[in-house]
């Protein structure tokens, strides 16, 4: 697909909007106070955020948990779009050979709202978790969702990963921006004969982080299986369907690792492994991501588009 492919007659609004992200992916314009409005979160209400920006609408902490952005329907056609725990939700907290507790949803968190429509949610270090978190959730355009996540221990975490999980309903296709066999980049589909859980990681020596005993903890172990080095942190979830494409990245000194199931198995999710590195007793260290949805993004958008996030995003 060519990255000018003109879009049909009948395009929806959801497909305009596109354009403007595959181009700038910035904020509306500051001289648009509806707009502006727009991509800030109200509440909050029982705990919870509401959201509608134009193309998407829902809620974020959800009955009062970190399950992120959940639900989230196309504001167009009230499709759902989520599945299990939302979409930008940190889940599990690992280190070395370790999984502290089993997931950010059932630790305890506090909210509140920003002056500019974001919302910071922040967990508080106790005797599962040895570390605070905050996560800071804002709508960069109608169709783009950021997270910025800091993090700060209270002793040692050797490899520090925080486990981002990203949940899609019948988005049955995925792909990871990774490198082929003569070292191009290159969307690598994630295949049922090439594993159900799959990692692909920056480095050799990242990718032995998998399997250094943090996945191998009850109440779910997961066996990985590594694929192909990564070219940057960004993959693509499909639903060929209805034509819709999501795009889950961070900024590549943020991100270590991107973790998918097969496309078409159950969990239809993609996860971001933040950090990977040592973070001493006291020392915040921060990560992004970002998540994109929208229609008739080609393969040569989706990187466009990771590329022009990078370029806004200062890197540690």
């Amino acid at each position: 697909m060519s990255l000018r492919r003109s879009l049909p007659p009948n395009s929806s609004v959801f497909s305009a909007m596109l354009i403007l992200a595959a181009c700038a992916l910035t904020a509306f314009p500051t001289s648009s106070a509806v707009a502006a409005q727009s991509l800030a979160f109200v509440g909050p209400a029982n705990g919870e955020y509401a959201f509608d920006t134009g193309l998407l609408k829902g809620v974020l902490h959800g009955g009062g948990r970190s399950t992120g952005l959940l639900p989230v329907s196309e504001a167009e056609t009230g499709k759902m779009l989520t599945k299990s725990m939302g979409w930008l939700s940190p889940y599990r907290t690992l280190s070395t050979g370790t999984q502290h507790g089993y997931g950010a949803w059932d630790w305890a968190s506090e909210t509140s709202l920003r002056a500019d429509g974001a919302v910071e949610v922040r967990w508080s270090a106790n005797e599962t978790y040895p570390l605070a978190m905050q996560a800071v959730y804002r709508w960069s355009a109608a169709n783009t969702a950021d997270v910025e996540i800091a993090v700060t221990p209270n002793r040692d975490l050797p490899k520090l990963e925080i486990f981002v999980a990203s949940y899609f309903e019948g988005f049955t296709q995925a792909f990871v921006y990774a490198r082929d066999a003569a070292g191009q980049a290159k969307f690598v589909p994630a295949l049922k004969e090439d594993g159900v859980w799959q990692v692909f990681a920056r480095n050799d020596e990242d990718a032995k982080l998998v399997s250094d005993g943090r996945w191998q903890h009850p109440p779910a172990p997961v066996t990985w299986v590594v694929r192909q080095p990564l070219a940057a942190p960004l993959a693509i979830r499909r639903n060929p369907e209805r034509d819709l494409t999501a795009l889950v990245m961070s900024p590549p000194g943020d991100c270590f690792a991107v973790y998918t199931p097969y496309g078409e198995e159950n969990h239809g999710s993609l996860y971001l492994g933040l950090f990977g590195r040592d973070v001493p007793a006291g020392q915040t260290v921060k990560g992004r991501a970002r998540l994109a949805v929208g229609r008739e993004i080609s393969d040569d958008q989706a990187v466009a588009m990771f590329q022009e996030y990078v370029r806004g995003v200062p890197l540690q």
